[in-house]
């Protein structure tokens, strides 16, 4: 059996969304610091909020017109047949499974940080088992859970903002602001990028949404919305508490702030620090919906082994994904720290952003008739923008973290080899 149960609505769509991606508030941006200072963060950050608000718009068409748990893999599928359709699902695949794994680092960061007698890389595991096991249980189940993670994170966030922001220095916020230049700029870009990352995970549930059309855009915008608001607060507010450099390099900037409003044996900075577990744990269990449905919808076109695509009969969720979905992660949290772990997500998000705009642009030519319920606004200048700037940042990845880039694309390469000496004895097995 590889169907999957419609039981999504739209403010579980929203949930979902703003999960997938909350955990972005909470840490990996402040890396950001570390390569641009403040100001040239914001700048990063406001780049990338274009990118998100027109890609976001852009993508809803696709989603929508193409309601399929594959999300990216699908849509380019339809567009450029097998061979573009592998090089997005692989991306969406680097995309997904190399952000849980920062996710669970950071997750593990934050109880260390609450009892340092426990260390970070076995509280990560430990994540990665309980919310594979909360997965299994069903997507409805799952998505009510997300649903209250992700309301109490917001809440969490908007209670850090009202403690911190009484506290905000210009002068703090201001204090070696663009170290690096513009240079700077384009090397914080993954950091800026990591506020919004798998958004359009959103696209992966789609199959199991009641009244998709409709829900869904609704789902994708309201969250843009939302996190759009929380990253800029956020990261306006940490700014201006301190030099930015006795936080760009942690992965629980929050609490840490929190500690040098508060002092950091105060209950209330432990208080912080547990509530800020809300927002981790969203995004991780989001994220975890997401790539298994990618795998699952791969292996049900052929592209993976047929196992993943196997849905249980009671709760029909495609479990073998679920399962094997952990392990890469977890054999990923084990070799990479945060930062790599970051830039390789990133990098494989903003290959899914090119190649999704130049499929919207493909389908509006070779598709015209197709039935879409929601139409990009602005086409096709909202469309265009979004392709450019994600080329942009795609170039400015490959020319800062050159190494990175090059394990991305070697892993695509084998990946392309090991398709085409599939279909070759495919072909020869007739």
């Amino acid at each position: 059996m590889s169907e999957l149960k419609k039981a999504l609505s739209p403010v579980h769509v929203w949930a979902i969304g703003v999960g997938l991606v909350i955990s972005g508030e909470y840490f990996g941006w402040n890396l950001g610091w570390g390569v641009a200072g403040t100001v040239g963060l914001l700048i990063a950050t406001l780049l990338i909020t274009v990118l998100y608000i027109t890609f976001i718009f852009s993508f809803t068409e696709l989603t929508t017109a193409i309601p399929n748990a594959g999300g990216p893999f699908a849509y380019v599928l339809k567009a450029f047949g097998s061979w573009g359709a592998i090089i997005a699902g692989y991306a969406t695949l680097i995309e997904f499974l190399f952000a849980t794994p920062a996710i669970a680092l950071a997750l593990g960061s934050y109880i260390h940080f609450l009892y340092p007698n426990i260390g970070i890389v076995p509280a990560a595991l430990t994540g990665y088992v309980m919310f594979t096991l909360i997965n299994l249980l069903g997507i409805r189940e799952a998505a009510w859970f997300s649903l209250i993670m992700t309301v109490l994170a917001i809440a969490e966030l908007l209670l850090f903002i009202g403690v911190a922001a009484p506290h905000f220095q210009m002068s703090n916020f201001l204090h070696n602001p663009f170290p690096f230049g513009w240079s700077g700029v384009f090397a914080a870009l993954p950091f800026a990028i990591w506020l919004f990352v798998c958004l359009e995970g959103i696209a992966m549930v789609a199959e199991e949404v009641k009244d998709e059309k409709w829900a869904l855009a609704k789902g994708y915008i309201s969250a843009l919305f939302t996190l759009t608001v929380l990253a800029l607060a956020v990261m306006i507010t940490v700014g201006g508490l301190t030099p930015w450099e006795n936080l760009s390099a942690i992965d629980y900037p929050l609490p840490e702030s929190i500690g040098l409003i508060l002092g950091a044996d105060n209950p209330l900075t432990k208080l912080f620090a547990s509530v800020g577990l809300f927002g981790l744990i969203a995004s991780f269990h989001g994220i975890i919906i997401s790539y298994s449905r990618q795998m699952f919808a791969l292996a049900r076109q052929g592209y993976l082994p047929a196992s993943l695509a196997s849905v249980s009969s009671s709760r029909q969720v495609p479990y073998v994904a679920l399962v094997v979905g952990a392990g890469l992660g977890i054999l990923a949290l084990l070799l990479l720290d945060t930062s790599k772990l970051v830039i390789l997500s990133t990098i494989g998000a903003v290959t899914v952003y090119v190649l999704s705009m130049l499929t919207l642009f493909r389908l509006r030519q070779t598709e015209p008739g197709l039935h879409r319920p929601f139409k990009a606004p602005f086409y096709p200048y909202f469309p265009a923008l979004a392709l450019g700037l994600a080329v942009l940042a795609l170039v400015a990845m490959a020319y800062f973290y050159a190494q990175l880039t090059l394990l991305f694309f070697g892993g695509l390469f084998l990946i392309l080899i090991l398709y085409r000496f599939q279909k070759k004895s495919t072909r020869s097995s007739l």
